[in-house]
C-alpha cells in the first residue's frame, strides 16, 4: 500500500537530505523550533528550483497561535502568490476564531487565493487546538483542502491515536489525514495501523558542528541558550528507517 512521507525542513541541506532518504512531499518553513513559519521567497524559489518532489509552503505569519486579523490575512495572502510564484506545488496554512473555531470568512480567502493558483492545500495544525474537531474537520473539507496534518489532538501522535482513528472514520476519504508530530520509525508502523492513515509527517531533526574554522562564540544572535555553531538538521539516516518501516 502506497503511503506518503511528508518531511518538514527550514533549510536547503535538510531540503536535499529529506529526498536523499525517501520523503514523498515537502514542507517548507522558517524557522521550525517556533513550530514552523512562513519561509522567504528566495527559500522557495530555490527549493523549486531543487526539489524533485512536491514542496508546500508553511503561510503562517507569526509564532504563537492561529488567531488573524485581516491585516495578516492580506500578508498570507501575498505570502500564497509567492509560493505560485516560486513554482510550489501548494501551501500550508489554518486559521480560528476567538471561540476555536476554523475561521471560516478568512479561511476561504486564502483557500480561494491557493485554488485561484492551482496549489494544493494542507489544513496544518490548527485543528489540534479548534473547540470541536468535528466540526472543524467537516469545515475543512467544505474548504476543498487536500489534508489535514494532526496530532489527534495531543502532544503527540502515540497520545493522539484513537482521535486520529476517529478522524479517519469521519473523513471517510472526503480529506486525507496526516499523522504527525512525535512521529519515528519505531512508532510508524503501529500508527498507521491503528488509525488508517495514509500520510505521515516528521522533521528527522538532528544537528551538525559548524563548518567554520575560526569564530567568536561570544555574541549571540539570538537566544542566549542556543549555541549559534550547532545548525539543526534533517537527518536522511532517520526519513529512511520510517520510508522502510513503512514499505
Amino acid at each position: 500500500m502506497k503511503y506518503h512521507v511528508e518531511v518538514c525542513i527550514d533549510n536547503l541541506e535538510s531540503l536535499h537530505n529529506a529526498i536523499n532518504g525517501g520523503a514523498t512531499r515537502i514542507e517548507l518553513c522558517s524557522s521550525l523550533a517556533l513550530g514552523g513559519l512562513t519561509p522567504s521567497f528566495g527559500f522557495m524559489k530555490k527549493a523549486g528550483q531543487i526539489s524533485t518532489i512536491p514542496v508546500y509552503a508553511m503561510i503562517r505569519p507569526r509564532q504563537g497561535d492561529f488567531l488573524y486579523d485581516q491585516d495578516d490575512v492580506d500578508a498570507m495572502l501575498l505570502d500564497i502568490e509567492a509560493a505560485a510564484e516560486a513554482g510550489l506545488q501548494g501551501v500550508v496554512f489554518g486559521v480560528l476564531t476567538a471561540d476555536g473555531n476554523v475561521d471560516m470568512p478568512l479561511a476561504h480567502q486564502l483557500a480561494d487565493k491557493a485554488k485561484l493558483y492551482d496549489l494544493g492545500i494542507t489544513f496544518h495544525r490548527a485543528i489540534d487546538q479548534s473547540s470541536h474537531w468535528q466540526q472543524a474537520l467537516e469545515n475543512v473539507i467544505e474548504l476543498g483542502c487536500e489534508r489535514i496534518l494532526t496530532s489527534g489532538l495531543a502532544s503527540n501522535v502515540e497520545q493522539g491515536v484513537e482521535v486520529l482513528k476517529e478522524m479517519v472514520a469521519l473523513a471517510d476519504g472526503k480529506v486525507s489525514i496526516m499523522a504527525g508530530a512525535g512521529l519515528t520509525a519505531d512508532n510508524v508502523q503501529e500508527i498507521v495501523s491503528h488509525t488508517g492513515v495514509r500520510e505521515v509527517h516528521l522533521s528527522g531533526k538532528t544537528t551538525r558542528a559548524s563548518y567554520m574554522n575560526a569564530a567568536s562564540d561570544a555574541a549571540k544572535m539570538g537566544n542566549q541558550e542556543i549555541d549559534d555553531f550547532i545548525i539543526p538538521m534533517t537527518n536522511s539516516s532517520a526519513i529512511e528507517k520510517v520510508v522502510n518501516a513503512l514499505s
